[in-house]
This record gives C-alpha cells, structure tokens and sequence, in this order.
C-alpha cells in the first residue's frame, strides 16, 4: 500500500508529524486538537489558490497575480454588498468571477499572445492591485479601516463549524476534492500533464493546449476570488491589501508539495501536505514565541531547499522520465 505512495508525499507526512512533536515539546498548547484546526483559517487562502496554481506551474506556467487578485476580489464584494445594496451572496458569486475575468486575460496574453508567464501575472498583480486602490478610493472608504458592516450570516462562512469542524478546514477540504478530482480523474487533468511535458507533441495529439493553459489561469483567478471571499468573511471587513503577503507562501506550498517548477510533474495532494507543513510551521513558531520576521525567513529557507532538493533527487529526475516516456507512449497511441 505505502508503495504505492509518492516518496515525496510520505517525506511531507512525515514532517507534519515532526512539527505536531517538536512545537508540542516546545509549547504543549500546539497539542490542543482544538487549536491546530483553528490554525487553518490563517493559511486556508494560501492553500486555495496554491491548489489551483499547481495545475497552471505544471502546465508550464507560473501565477504570481492571485496576491492581487484577493484584495481585489474583497473589494468588489464589499462595495456591491455594502455601497451598492446587491445581495451578499450575490456580491460574492460576482467576486468569484472577477478572479475569474482576471484570470481569463492573463490565460488569453500567455496562451494566444505568446507573452511570458511571469511578465504578465506581474504585471496582472500590479494592475489587479491598482484597481482595487482605485475602487476603494472612489467609494470614499477609508483604505486603512475597509468595507466593513458584513452580515452575521457571511461571517460565519469562515468562522462558523459544521458538526464540531471550523468551515475553513471543511472548505480546504471541498477545495482540495474539487482541484484533486480535476487534476487526477479526469481527462482534463491528463491534458494538463500531456502539455506540460511536451506542449508541442501534445499539440500533434489533438489537444488544444492553448485552451488549456488559458483555463488553468481562468481556474487561479477564481481560487483567488474565493480566497478573498473567505479572508473577508474571517476579518470581517473588505480591504485591497489583502493577500499583500502570501506570494512567497503560495509559491512555497506548491514547489514543497513536489510541483516541478519547468512543468509536467506534480500533484495537489503535495500541495494539501505542504500547506498543512507551512500552516503548523507558522502557529507553531509563534507559540514558541519566535518573531514574526523569522516565520517569514522560515518560509524562505523552506521554499529553497524543497527547490534544491527536488533539483538535485535522482529519484525524483528518475521520475520525471518515466512519466514522459509513458505519456508520449500514451500519445503515440
């Protein structure tokens, strides 16, 4: 049974089972099954959008916008919920396809304009953020304090519990069915792997890979739409910033959970593990009374080594050429 289990991702659990050990030893309190699922309402935005990132960096690609597209999304929610009267619920469905809509025009740039990933999503993240200033300026709010006066009901999208469980571990867990099934059952999910090793050859297989890249960006923006709905629904009030700091987390989460940086090899159950590593590891630190800078130096010096590692592993580079001579065998026919 365990054989047929990635190396990597037994590696991961079993560093989530030396965080649950070690941060115990150093503060008991991190024993306290209560805490450690609370603790998901802090990374759940960055597991959101690192689930959906997966399948545009195994494509090929690279996302770094979804930082601006939260703050973006929190805005438009708030002004349509708070400034203009629409339904809650409506505001957040609308806030979901921004995310979506920004999304699409970075798919459309990188796939059929042949613009370099990383160009546009910077560029994407700075004009998404700018918008979202602008949006919150024009509305009079102050930027600092943000749309505020949510309904009970939204706020206890992220802080409300179904049967004991807090609502951000259960919509990690619909996020991660939902990206899983996508990925790994489907035959869309097989195109994504198919065109990130081989664009070219998959191409003379009958698959329009440009659609494909463009999809999983459309896929990205709408995570970052929900993240941002989410983070909202937790702070309890509606601000551009958000999502300001969690670049350095997401991509983190993606390449620690085995993601190949170049492409065609990864999976989101890595990403799940390692947004749970990074989570624990952040809780944990500031249990132990560690400064915040230091988490952030933590995150850094864990996103290089899993990039060296995963460069350097025979066994992971064995891999990736077994899947490719198996997925051209496969197109080959």
């Amino acid at each position: 049974m365990l054989k047929k289990i990635p190396k990597w991702n037994l590696m991961l659990v079993f560093l989530i089972v030396m965080e649950i050990v070690v941060f115990g030893m150093l503060n008991p309190r991190f024993w306290n099954v209560t805490i450690l699922l609370n603790s998901f309402n802090d990374f759940i935005p960055i597991a959101i959008i690192g689930f959906f990132v997966t399948l545009v960096i195994i494509t090929g690609g690279i996302d770094i916008s979804g930082v601006s597209i939260i703050g973006l999304a929190s805005v438009v929610m708030g002004l349509l919920s708070q400034v203009v009267g629409l339904n809650i619920w409506i505001s957040v469905l609308c806030a979901v396809l921004i995310g979506g809509l920004c999304g699409l025009l970075n798919g459309i740039l990188i796939a059929y304009g042949k613009v370099q990933a990383m160009v546009i999503t910077l560029g994407g993240m700075l004009l998404y953020s700018g918008i979202a200033i602008v949006l919150v300026g024009m509305s009079g709010v102050s930027t600092y304090e943000g749309i505020s006066g949510f309904p009970e009901m939204f706020g206890q999208l992220a802080n409300g519990q179904v049967f004991g469980l807090p609502n951000a571990v259960v919509i990690f867990i619909i996020m991660f069915i939902i990206a899983y099934i996508l990925l790994h059952r489907t035959r869309y999910g097989r195109y994504i792997y198919l065109t990130g090793i081989n664009q070219n050859t998959a191409e003379y297989a009958g698959i329009n890979t440009k659609r494909m890249i463009a999809s999983t960006y459309v896929l990205s923006g709408m995570a970052a739409g929900i993240a941002g709905v989410v983070l909202t629904s937790y702070l309890g009030s509606a601000r551009s910033d958000y999502g300001a700091e969690y670049l350095m987390p997401i991509l983190t989460v993606v390449v620690l959970g085995g993601t190949l940086i170049t492409g065609g090899k990864g999976g989101v159950i890595g990403t799940a593990l390692a947004s749970i590593i990074l989570g624990f590891m952040q809780v944990g630190l500031q249990m132990a009374g560690v400064s915040t800078q230091y988490i952030g130096l933590a995150t850094g010096v864990l996103l290089i080594v899993s990039v060296a590692f995963l460069g350097i592993n025979p066994d992971f580079r064995f891999n990736i050429k077994r899947i490719t001579k198996t997925k051209n065998h496969t197109i080959g026919g």
